[in-house]
Parts: structure tokens; C-alpha cells; sequence
């Protein structure tokens, strides 16, 4: 009963506007991860309720699950960026869209995954969300966040990209090596317990909130999927 509510809720307002997960102050937009999660709530609440056998509106929810892949297809890329977008409405570039492979929304080396994850390792100055291979959560010269100063990289968009990097590296071996590297130098950023705050400063200070949980559910997601694959 619980699920169906829920479910039922995202197919009543997935196509509302937000603030997205890094919760901008530049307005409510058609941010690209917001609609992809509702797709994973439907995917998987679809995956739940057959599994358990639950009472389900099976049918509407696939229904509306496909929709929300066809639009997010149709709109979400830009042939201009090369890449998954920010927002419909936005031609920037949302470290966010990394999870596009990892929640299995598009195939790791989808042509347009790929395009998207070399966007973002170009510098910031050259558009991209790259620096010293740590990851920005979006660049402040192309999104309005409504905040002023500049901030560090986001610890959990590194991982990210190690682990996108991974999954793509199934199929090329360059960019697996690269995931690796990365990998190995996010480490070094962690305290003496190992443990990682919400930002890495330019100088390779943690900032921010710490320790963040989200970011270490990345690392352990990406560090897995690393050792797999290493072997």
C-alpha cells in the first residue's frame, strides 16, 4: 500500500520543476537527475512489487517509466555541449548525470554517455567540471546557483566519475586505467581514518560537511565495481 502511494505520487508529478539535488538558488528548472530518479522509483518499485508480489498499477507505472526516458532522450542532450545536460532549459553540465550508468538509465558505453563524460573532464576554463582529476558538482561560470565565491570539488562527483569511468572501461581499457588513477588519488585526500568531508579545497583541504555519508557510499560503490573489474 505504502509503495503504490508513493509510486502513484511520482507519476503525478514527475514533470513538476525543481530545485535540484544540489539545490540551486536560481530558480526551479527540468532538472535532468530529478527526472531520472523518478524513473529509478519507477523501475524499481516496478522490480519490488512484482518481486514480492505487493499490490501494483504495474502497467501505469511502466508506462509513465517509459515516458520519462523517452522525454529525458528527446530533451536532455545537447548536441551543442556533446553531453546529458543540466536542465532542459540549460546547456551546462551536471556532475549529477554521471548516475545516468550507474542507476542503468543509459548502457556505460552508450555513445552519448561517453560524449557527456568527456565534456565534463575538461578543465572548468576549457567547460568542463575537471580539475587536478577531482570533479565539480557543475561549473559557477555556467550555472546560476545564486551563491557568490568559488567552492571545492565535490568528494561523491569524483567517485562518480571513477565509477562511470569503470563501467565504461568494460569496453576500454584507457579509460579503466584512468578510473583507476583517479581512484588512487581521491585516497589521498582522506583523513588519517580514511574518512572524507563533502568538498576538497585547492590546496587539498577538506571543506564542508564532515564526515559526508553520501560520499562514502560512493566510494565503496565505486570501489567495488573497481576491484571487480581489476580483478
Amino acid at each position: 500500500m505504502h509503495l503504490r502511494k508513493l509510486l502513484n505520487y511520482v507519476c503525478a508529478h514527475w514533470q513538476d520543476s525543481d530545485f535540484g539535488i544540489w539545490e540551486v538558488r536560481g530558480g526551479q528548472q527540468h532538472f535532468i537527475y530529478s527526472k531520472i530518479m523518478c524513473w529509478v522509483a519507477l523501475d524499481r518499485g516496478i522490480n519490488l512489487a512484482q518481486t514480492r508480489k505487493f499490490p501494483s498499477e504495474a502497467l501505469k507505472w511502466a508506462e509513465v517509466r517509459d515516458q520519462i526516458y523517452e522525454e529525458v532522450m528527446a530533451k536532455g542532450y545537447s548536441y551543442t555541449l556533446q553531453a546529458f545536460k543540466q536542465s532542459y532549459d540549460k546547456d551546462a553540465l551536471d556532475a549529477a548525470n554521471l548516475m545516468l550508468p550507474l542507476v542503468m538509465f543509459v548502457s556505460p558505453n552508450d555513445p552519448r554517455m561517453l560524449t557527456t563524460i568527456d565534456a565534463m573532464l575538461r578543465s572548468p576554463e576549457q567547460g568542463g567540471l575537471v580539475a587536478n582529476n577531482l570533479c565539480f558538482r557543475y561549473n559557477v561560470r555556467t550555472t546560476d546557483d545564486g551563491l557568490t565565491g568559488e567552492e571545492g570539488t565535490f568528494s561523491i562527483c569524483s567517485f562518480w566519475l571513477v565509477e562511470a569511468l569503470a563501467r565504461a572501461g568494460q569496453f576500454d581499457r584507457r579509460r579503466l586505467e584512468h578510473a583507476r588513477l583517479i581512484f588512487e588519488q581521491m585516497l589521498s585526500y582522506g583523513n588519517h581514518l580514511g574518512l572524507f568531508s563533502e568538498q576538497i579545497g585547492k590546496t587539498g583541504e577538506q571543506l564542508g560537511n564532515f564526515p559526508q555519508a553520501f560520499t562514502h557510499l560512493a566510494l565503496i560503490s565505486a570501489a567495488l565495481y573497481l576491484d571487480n573489474l581489476l580483478g
